[in-house]
């Protein structure tokens, strides 16, 4: 059965080309993603977003929320909870002001696509309703990068709260890629007495859903998702509760996720370390332009490198 992996029909070719050596890789850009938790009886379910199908890139396709690095917060000093930059820089693999823009990164655009803000007027506290004609303004110029998350925080007298974040994996877009980014991924609870909304230009529904049915419906091929995300949601199946899988996420390994390709008795073999069910096997002989390549009942389609909701998407 064809699960639902998304899978640009460009690929064979631009993986043929840097096996020849005709394609230089670009440089991957920094990027943060957050997995959003809250409590069920029936366990955590996940916030997701559904990437409007107009969209030439992974239309369809569901993500979080998430987008690139601003490079104008890593080196402002903004008030700060949780463990300290240096913890973060060591456990994100990048200096201390590196690690400042890639937290500053997941919190703003879960900000940004979900309307929800970890940060607050104390390092004990998290703001409540951020509905207001105020706060959309500020919300639209950071979307707009009228104002930087540093310069927010400032204004408004925040304290971001690191401590309600966990790093939890992290994947880079493969070298063959246009667009590449080097994607953090982080959980997070859901403060009590906020809520979600879909404030995302790019996404045309958004769902809270527990991990174990949204992985179904991908294996099912009812619900579009790219590689990283089908595999934070398998990855997520184990805890009960949102307060579990942050207990957890200190403890993972972040050694980046980065897809290979290889020529292999005349074909190109696709894969992405520790990930078997994303291997493919691509025809040597180049593929008609606007035509996918199926997947086969051994071997899924690899899907789009971008990982998130919004920005690196």
């Amino acid at each position: 059965m064809a699960n639902g992996q998304w899978y640009p029909p460009e690929w064979p070719d631009r993986i043929r080309a840097l096996a020849d050596g005709t394609l230089t890789p670009v440089t991957p850009r920094r990027a943060a993603t957050v997995l959003l938790l809250k409590d069920t009886p029936d366990g955590p379910v996940v916030h997701m977003l559904r990437r409007r199908a107009s969209m030439a890139f992974a239309g369809g396709a569901y993500a979080y929320p998430g987008g690139g690095v601003d490079p104008r917060d890593d080196d402002r000093q903004i008030r700060w909870a949780g463990p300290t930059r240096a913890w973060w820089a060591e456990r994100l693999g990048v200096d201390p002001a590196g690690a400042q823009a890639i937290v500053c990164a997941a919190v703003r655009e879960t900000y940004e696509e979900a309307g929800v803000l970890l940060a607050g007027p104390d390092p004990d506290s998290v703001v409540g309703d951020t509905t207001g004609d105020d706060w959309e303004a500020d919300r639209a110029a950071l979307v707009a990068r009228e104002l930087s998350f540093a310069e927010f925080l400032e204004r408004r007298g925040l304290v971001l709260r690191s401590d309600l974040l966990g790093a939890w994996t992290r994947w880079i877009t493969p070298e063959f890629e246009a667009r590449r980014y080097d994607t953090w991924f982080f959980v997070a609870a859901l403060p009590e007495g906020q809520h979600t909304r879909n404030a995302s230009t790019e996404a045309d529904r958004t769902v809270w859903i527990r991990p174990e049915e949204a992985a179904a419906g991908y294996d099912k091929g009812e619900l579009l998702m790219m590689p990283p995300t089908v595999a934070t949601l398998r990855q997520l199946l184990p805890y009960r509760t949102a307060a579990e899988a942050l207990a957890a996420a200190p403890a993972r390994d972040m050694t980046p996720v980065l897809a290979r390709a290889r020529l292999e008795d005349g074909e190109i073999v696709l894969s992405w370390p520790g990930h078997d069910e994303f291997t493919k096997h691509v025809p040597t002989a180049p593929t008609p332009a606007g035509t996918p390549v199926a997947a086969s009942a051994e071997t899924t389609v690899p899907t789009a490198a971008d990982t998130t909701g919004g920005g690196p998407a």
